[in-house]
This record gives structure tokens, sequence and C-alpha cells, in this order.
């Protein structure tokens, strides 16, 4: 799957996971909205729809949106003009040092890795994680969630199954065949 960053340049260059990865050759970083790809999922925190594996079937790349978090809200426009499929990521807890332990406030790199990992592509998201000394704890921390929305059959299932994590419900995993483990 093809990775893409559009760069509002406004995060710290030595911190920014985006860039880390651009220079590793495993994105690619655009910073004009027209550079874009059409056919892509790109990755909006304020999107009224959550990624599902159901998206990977239509998609040959995915983008993530890297800007400040403190500024994310001045980009509300921008987001409502964009034709493309524009996805929210579901409850995850973020393990990168400037925001560790907060839900819903990933990196770029966590929210490439995750997405990636809910469409079916794990190889590609451990290499994405592998780059970063805290990409183990990301996975290790999320993982019975990201397992859980990997196998959901639509965008309403990742819902239901991100109200169960966010009150504590979910205590197994459902394996593919629907039996919990």
């Amino acid at each position: 799957m093809q990775l893409y960053a559009y760069d509002a340049r406004q995060c710290d260059p030595r911190k920014c996971t985006s860039r880390r990865l651009a220079r590793a050759g495993l994105i690619k970083m655009v910073n004009t909205v027209r550079m874009i790809p059409h056919n892509t999922i790109l990755l909006v925190p304020t999107a009224g729809v959550a990624l599902s594996p159901a998206d990977g079937e239509s998609a040959s790349s995915i983008t993530v949106f890297d800007c400040s978090w403190n500024k994310i809200s001045t980009f509300e426009g921008t987001f409502s003009k964009l034709r493309m499929k524009k996805r929210a990521l579901p409850y995850l807890i973020a393990v990168n040092p400037t925001n560790y332990g907060r839900p819903f406030i990933l990196s770029s790199a966590e929210a490439l890795a995750a997405a990636l990992f809910i469409l079916g592509e794990r190889e590609q998201s451990w290499d994405i994680l592998s780059r970063f000394k805290w990409g183990g704890e990301f996975m290790r921390l999320n993982e019975e969630m990201l397992l859980a929305y990997s196998m959901a059959g639509s965008s309403k299932e990742v819902i239901e199954l991100q109200e169960r994590f966010m009150a504590g419900s979910i205590s197994s995993i459902p394996t593919c065949d629907g039996r919990r483990e």
C-alpha cells in the first residue's frame, strides 16, 4: 500500500514521525492538497466515519494529515472540501514520547501503522513501527483493539467495538471464525 503524508509544516522537524518515515523511503511527503492522490484513504481525526477493513478493498493508498494537534481545527474547512474517502481511526492509545498514554492523539507513524494493521497490511504496519524505539510498545498496548478492529465487517462494527473498549467491556478478542480466545 502506498503511503503519503500531507505536511502542514507545523511540527518540530526533529520529532516529526512523517519526516523520519520519508527519509527512510517508506512514505512520500506532499505539501499541497492537490498532490494527495484522489483514491486515497485520508486519515482525518474529525472524519465522521471510522476506518474499517472494508475501506481497503477500494483504496490503493493511505494519506495522513500531518499537522499539530493544537491546530487541527483550523483545517476543518480544508477537510470538508476534499472529495476523498475521509476516515477516522478508532480508539487507540498513543505511546509516542509527546503524547504517551493519551487516547486518540496518535503520531502520524502510529496512525499509519494502525490503519495498515486494520486494513490487513500487518507486515507493512510492523515495518513502520520498527523505525521507532516505542513502536513495539504501541503494538503491545493496542494489539487487542487492533485485532478486533481488523476483523470488523464495517465502520459501524468498528464503532461498536470502540465503545466496548472505551467502556472496558471487552475481555477477549474475537477470532476469525467468531469464537473468543
